[in-house]
C-alpha cells in the first residue's frame, strides 16, 4: 500500500513541478519506508544534529556496535557517561539521549501507539525531550512514521537544494520555501518532494 502511495506521489509531483520531474527521472523511485524502530531512530536523529553524515554515521556505528545492535532505554541508563563519551557522544548529546531514555522508562512520555497520532501530537510528545526540537520530530515523522506531507523548512539541506534547483541567488527563507511548495502543488506529498530535494544534493 505504501509503495502505491509513493508512486502516486511521483505522478503528482512530476505533473505539477518540472524541476522535481527532472529530479525524479534522474533518481528513480523514492525509498521512504515506515518502520517500528522508534527509539533507535530518535537516538540516531539526536546524534545527527549539526554533524556531517560521515561523522554522525561513525558515532552511530560505535554506539550500536557497543550494544550488539540491540539498544534500549534501559541499557543507555545503565551506561556511564564516561563510556558514552568514549563512543563519540558529546556531553550535550549524551544528556539528550539519557533524558529520552529516562522519560521512556518512567513513562513520562510513551511511543506506544504513536503511529496513530496526528503530526501535531507527535511533535508535541517528542519535543518534550531535551534536545529534540521541531527538526528532529519532523525527521521522525518522515523517516520513521512515513508521513508523506511534512515539509522541514528549517533543514539546511532542503534550503540549499531549493536554492540550487530553483535558481535562487541565496538560501531561501521559510516564506519563500512555502511559496515554492504552494506554487508547485507539493501538498499532499511534501515529504516526498523533500526527499528528492535531498537526493539532488548527492555528488554536489
Amino acid at each position: 500500500m505504501f509503495q502505491k502511495d509513493l508512486l502516486k506521489a511521483n505522478r503528482h509531483l512530476s505533473k505539477h513541478d518540472k524541476v522535481l520531474q527532472r529530479i525524479i527521472k534522474k533518481y528513480g523511485n523514492c525509498n521512504l519506508q515506515p518502520n517500528g524502530k522508534y527509539f533507535n531512530d530518535l537516538v540516531e536523529s539526536i546524534i545527527s544534529q549539526q554533524l556531517s553524515g560521515a561523522s554522525a554515521n561513525s558515532i552511530k556505528k560505535k554506539l550500536f556496535t557497543h550494544y550488539g545492535n540491540k539498544i534500549s532505554p534501559e541499557k543507555i541508563i545503565s551506561t556511564s557517561e564516561e563510556t558514552l563519551r568514549s563512543l563519540g557522544l558529546s556531553g550535550q548529546k549524551l544528556k539528550y539521549i539519557k533524558d529520552l531514555s529516562e522519560k521512556l522508562t518512567t513513562k513520562e512520555i510513551s511511543l506506544r501507539g504513536i503511529r496513530n497520532k496526528s503530526n501535531e501530537e507527535v511533535i508535541e510528545i517528542l519535543t518534550g525531550v531535551k534536545g529534540i526540537g521541531i527538526w528532529t520530530a519532523q525527521m521522525f515523522l518522515i523517516f520513521t512514521l512515513g508521513r508523506l506531507n511534512i515539509f522541514p523548512t528549517g533543514d539546511l539541506g532542503i534550503k540549499k537544494g531549493i536554492m540550487l534547483n530553483y535558481g535562487l541567488g541565496k538560501l531561501p527563507d521559510e516564506s519563500t520555501m512555502l511559496e515554492i511548495a504552494r506554487r508547485n502543488n507539493w501538498s499532499p506529498y511534501e515529504s516526498v518532494a523533500s526527499w528528492y530535494i535531498w537526493k539532488s544534493l548527492e555528488n554536489r
